[in-house]
């Protein structure tokens, strides 16, 4: 499959790709919002039964880069801290 561009936003909504891909994304998204200077972003995962938010969570308390992230009140997105400047 091809690689799809996507314009670089302070939110990225996981609906419309494969669960599959989401890992990789959501690491190549963080990366691409750093390299833009955002320093909070949400990622939009959707309440359903938090089997995305879980893995949503998995990788942001893995990432280098997060200083933390924390649920919307719907429980739908996820708000994300990002440390500007990586730790030495």
């Amino acid at each position: 499959m091809d690689p799809v561009n996507i314009p670089i936003e302070d939110t990225l909504d996981l609906h419309s790709f494969p669960p599959a891909e989401m890992g990789e994304l959501v690491e190549e998204y963080l990366y691409q919002a750093l390299e833009k200077g955002y320093r909070e972003v949400r990622i939009i995962h959707g309440r359903g039964i938090g089997v995305q938010r879980q893995r949503v969570h998995s990788i942001l308390g893995r990432h280098p880069r997060v200083l933390r992230y924390y649920d919307a009140p719907d429980r739908g997105s996820t708000h994300v801290i990002l440390e500007m400047e990586p730790s030495r």
